[in-house]
């Protein structure tokens, strides 16, 4: 009787290994070779039994350009190393360091903003299991709270300091100006919830006046509009009493941030006030600010020959003249500017609002007429004025109210189209910049103020719900608001880095196109039937345009490739 089992060996010939598969079999008891096949070297194996896998059985798709590469970023500005080197050693049953999920945080918020809660199943339609390896039980929402819990709001304040400004070498930053610029966004948390002091009822800037609010102060650069410093402060305190606490955190960051080159501070009219502009003043910081012009009435009426084009090239339009003023209280460098863009925009938009008054008092005139009131002539009177009171309506519209009872009471109103052209002449397109930098041109001065655009597109990017979403936002505990406010500012920089290396590169991108064509790179898992054991499976990326595989070089993504 004849018994035959194959099985596998190996030759070395010249140093290298080659494999046979040998056939043995008892022929009248004793062991012997019936037949030896020559299968070649390990890959030569490899692909034959890659090629012998067949049809998949299923598939799966994840999400891999996007994700790959702000977690590049991130590793690049290395968060997680810098949070946990900050708070000390982690704990021993924790699932991952502090600074692992406050890193996993900031790529959700850039990628597909998730409440804590969502985060597990928007991880496992990603890729991300590969770059970090962590049990689906560390993705509970609850090691999350925890997570941020660990850090103080002095932590939080020490981790910016070090992210920021290990950042501004990695990058090569130009730290020379910087934007400063305040915000609020608004929260769902309960009205009647006492167990923070931050999200308050206060003046919305997205209208959603029914919400408790949270407010953000910002410094972001002009190369890039890159954020290097943030504060959050409670929704109820006015911007303007924030200014001094940045101003303040810029200075001390002075040296680590530009140590060869004078830091330049950009913000607008709504930070002014005597006591702010002592604190600037006070430090080594140079500053460019905005004054009301409806506060100098005499560089208002400045005549038109006075003013000189700027750059033709650089700013269109724009005329100006320089001088000095005494802006809050003090004599000043001032720089006058008249833009006919600016001008034409606020003609329209003064435009509408005399418009919407016009609605207003026809309503009002046409209830008076049907004798359908009862108010008392003082509340008419108040109505009315009311409807004139937004900026400049009264002295273009005069109103006449006749009668001397409710149902004799009559409005009628003229619109003065002389004084309309007055307003315009004297006020409509012109700014009033003021500066202690007399060393620079006038179109140096423009140019630096007209780089708040920078920190409003970054206000803009974090109120987007896709890309960067701070809201909604359902922390309800000061320390955690905190914590989640920084990995947005965080996210935000991810996203403006990322904007800012492809720019370099000749692609003009926005954030969200290049997040979108970096999604476009998704990871394919082909999973193969089982012939015992594990089904067997491998993963590869799907094509790519021109585009997509510029920024697949670009990011460095084949380190995070899968492998097959």
């Amino acid at each position: 009787m004849t018994y035959s089992m194959a099985s596998i060996i190996s030759k070395k010939v010249d140093g290298r290994t080659y494999y046979y598969l040998r056939e043995m079999a008892r022929v009248n008891g004793k062991p012997k070779m019936i037949s030896e096949r020559y299968l070649g070297k390990a890959s030569d194996i490899e692909a034959a039994m890659n090629n012998a896998l067949g049809v998949p059985e299923r598939t799966r798709h994840l999400g891999f350009g996007d994700l790959a590469a702000v977690w590049v970023m991130l590793e690049r500005l290395d968060v997680a190393s810098i949070v946990d080197d900050v708070l000390g050693p982690r704990r021993g049953d924790a699932a991952a360091s502090v600074g692992t999920y406050i890193a996993l945080i900031i790529a959700n918020r850039v990628v597909e903003p998730r409440s804590k809660l969502g985060f597990a199943d928007w991880w496992s339609k990603t890729a991300g299991d590969r770059f970090v390896k962590i049990p689906s039980s560390g993705l509970d929402h609850r090691r999350f709270w925890d997570a941020m819990d660990e850090i103080s709001t002095e932590d939080l304040v020490e981790i910016e300091r070090r992210v920021f400004g290990a950042m501004v070498k990695t990058f090569d930053l130009d730290m020379s100006a910087l934007v400063l610029d305040m915000t609020n966004f608004a929260t769902f948390i309960d009205s009647g919830n006492e167990r923070n002091e931050i999200a308050q009822r206060g003046k919305a800037k997205q209208k959603r006046y029914d919400l408790r609010l949270v407010g953000l102060g910002l410094v972001v650069t002009r190369d890039g509009g890159i954020p290097i410093a943030s504060h959050t402060y409670a929704g109820n305190r006015h911007d303007s009493t924030q200014f001094p606490l940045m101003v303040k955190e810029l200075s001390r960051r002075y040296g680590v941030m530009s140590p060869t080159s004078d830091i330049n501070v950009v913000y607008d009219a709504g930070q002014n006030s005597a006591a702010n502009q002592a604190a600037i003043e006070a430090t080594q910081l140079h500053f460019v600010g905005s004054a009301p012009p409806s506060e100098h009435p005499d560089l208002l009426s400045v005549p038109k020959d006075r003013y000189g084009m700027i750059d033709e090239e650089q700013f269109a339009g724009v005329c100006g003249f320089e001088t000095t003023a005494v802006v809050l209280g003090l004599k000043r460098r001032v720089v006058m500017t008249h833009s006919e863009e600016f001008h034409q925009a606020q003609a329209r938009g003064f435009d509408q609002t005399i418009n919407k008054a016009v609605t207003a008092l026809q309503t009002v005139a046409d209830r008076l007429a049907r004798g359908n009131t009862r108010k008392a002539r003082a509340a008419v009177v108040r109505e009315v004025t009311a409807i004139c009171a937004p900026r400049w309506v009264s002295r273009v519209i005069t109103t006449t109210l006749t009668g001397k009872t409710p149902k004799t009471f009559r409005l009628s109103w003229t619109i003065d189209d002389s004084e309309r052209k007055t307003l315009e002449d004297e006020i409509f397109g012109k700014r009033v910049l003021f500066t202690d930098r007399t060393d620079w041109s006038i179109a140096e001065v423009v140019s630096a103020y007209r780089s708040q655009a920078d920190v409003e597109a970054g206000f803009r990017q974090m109120k987007d719900p896709r890309v960067v979403g701070v809201s909604p936002m359902h922390h309800w505990t000061d320390s955690k608001i905190r914590v989640q406010m920084l990995c947005c500012v965080l996210a935000l920089t991810v996203a403006h880095l990322m904007r800012r290396e492809v720019a370099k590169r000749g692609l003009d991108m926005s954030v969200r196109v290049l997040l979108d064509n970096l999604a476009g790179v998704q990871e394919t898992v082909l999973i193969y039937p089982s012939t015992g054991g594990r089904p067997r499976a491998r993963r590869m990326l799907t094509d790519m345009d021109s585009t997509q595989r510029q920024l697949f070089d670009l990011f460095g993504l084949k380190a995070l490739a899968p492998k097959g």
